[in-house]
């Protein structure tokens, strides 16, 4: 009884969601707002009534100096705060916070704070980007019930979306400069400050970035990505390689880990939902990296409209070379005196775990930027339905690129008091290095074994 039924109700959720793939595509007329009223990945073009929240207006390349080591100089260094959030006057605020935002004023009521600069909009893309991202709007459709995508190219591939899955589609698969190699590290702090720092060497190269990509066989890869341990020496020599899909259903995500101590290289499965993270001492799922990513299939996913709310943006000053990460790494939190927030539109779409399916979180809050489509802040609950992780993200557009992107990624535990900081680069030899190029041999297993080198 319970198989006929569990297949019942699979038929008509597959019945459903194939005909939101049909709607997936917008018409010609309406591809037309892009670069009109809307901006050329799907923002609203205007600011709100109140002027709060400008216009778009993309940043120039030189918007700002670049040092030897690649790292960008702020160019709102001058501005200053137009007021801070304090667990004294938080809840004056509160309506443009989502939930796990106001829930650490309460759980750091003497140390929490967001300091709120003026907004500025000015994220932007190559111009054959953008055009990708127009053609998409037109010719991208969801496949196997959502969890893949066809006729897609390059970035963006629903800037008009109708659904709470394209927005998901769309943060996953943003442009992140097309290929990039990038030294960063993390921490996992203890309650009371202290830490030791995890570093990571990463390749990251999308599939049109390859040398020997050939766009009339484009198969079903979206991304290459390696990740290299370089200390401290217990963990050093340890490499992860990840084939990402994009048709998760039909051909799941390929992983695989060297491990230097045992010198052999073995297929990992667990590298993906709420599989451990890489040395996180599990603070993390391996669907935390980069906010989210993997396969959508194990949620349902609400669209609950756009709302105004203050994100972390224009992160410069958190990205400041002469930053040292004990600067950074407090506790409880990062040093929010290095932060910037900034008011702007989120997509806000709610996952909830399907019936049947296994996941650490129950359910997920996103809240994704607009003029980005990266998320920006995720709230995850327990099975439980208790708030129990606040994932937060410092953006900044690394203008000289025309690429927005992460600076650092945060993610607290508001249960045991750590957390989590991931991508600090203030204290490497080199900020990121965009243009890296790479064929499909530099990815395969074999290749592992000499990247894991100690």
């Amino acid at each position: 009884m319970k198989i006929t039924k569990s297949l019942f109700h699979a038929g008509v959720l597959g019945l459903s969601l194939l005909a939101t793939s049909v709607m997936a595509a917008v018409p010609a007329a309406e591809a037309d707002k892009l670069g009109k009223s809307l901006t050329p990945m799907g923002a609203e073009m205007a600011g709100n009534a109140d002027g709060s929240i400008p216009a778009w207006k993309p940043m120039p390349k030189n918007a700002g100096s670049v040092d030897s080591k690649g790292f960008l100089s702020d160019p709102y260094a001058s501005e200053k705060p137009l007021f801070t959030i304090t667990a004294q006057n938080v809840d004056q605020y509160k309506a443009k916070l989502a939930p796990g935002q106001y829930a650490m004023f309460k759980r750091y009521p003497e140390t929490y704070k967001m300091p709120v600069y003026p907004s500025h909009r000015g994220a932007t893309v190559p111009d054959e980007v953008f055009a990708s991202i127009k053609k998409n709007a037109t010719t991208t459709e969801l496949v196997s019930g959502g969890n893949g995508l066809k006729n897609f190219e390059t970035a963006i591939p629903f800037p008009i979306p109708k659904s709470g899955v394209e927005v998901i589609w769309n943060h996953i698969t943003r442009y992140r400069g097309g290929s990039v190699t990038r030294l960063v590290t993390q921490a996992t702090p203890q309650p009371n400050g202290s830490f030791s720092l995890v570093y990571f060497q990463d390749q990251f190269v999308f599939r049109d970035k390859m040398k020997d990509y050939d766009p009339a066989n484009p198969g079903n890869i979206l991304f290459y990505f390696k990740q290299k341990v370089t200390a401290p020496a217990r963990l050093a020599g340890g490499v992860l390689l990840v084939h990402e899909t994009l048709d998760q259903v039909a051909e799941p995500r390929s992983a695989w880990v060297y491990n230097a101590g045992q010198r052999r290289v073995r297929r990992a499965p667990q590298v993906s939902y709420d599989g451990p993270g890489t040395a996180a001492d599990g603070l993390r799922t391996s669907d935390n990296l980069d906010m989210y990513n993997g396969a959508p299939d194990r949620y349902d996913w609400k669209l609950e409209g756009k709302k105004e709310m203050y994100i972390a943006s224009d992160a410069y000053k958190l990205d400041d070379p002469k930053l040292k990460y004990s600067d950074i790494i407090k506790a409880g939190h990062i040093n929010q005196d290095l932060a910037r927030y900034e008011l702007r539109r989120v997509w806000h779409v709610v996952a909830t775990l399907k019936e049947g399916q296994r996941h650490i979180y129950a359910k997920r809050d996103f809240y994704i930027d607009e003029d980005t489509w990266q998320a920006a802040v995720i709230d995850h609950y327990d099975g439980r339905n208790q708030l129990w992780r606040v994932a937060e993200a410092h953006a900044q557009n690394y203008y000289n690129v025309q690429v927005p992107w992460y600076t650092l990624e945060a993610l607290y535990d508001l249960q045991s008091g750590r957390y989590l900081a991931l991508g600090m680069k203030n204290e490497e030899k080199s900020a990121y290095d965009f243009g890296f190029t790479a064929t499909t041999s530099d990815f395969t297993p074999a290749a592992l074994r000499q990247d894991g080198v100690r």
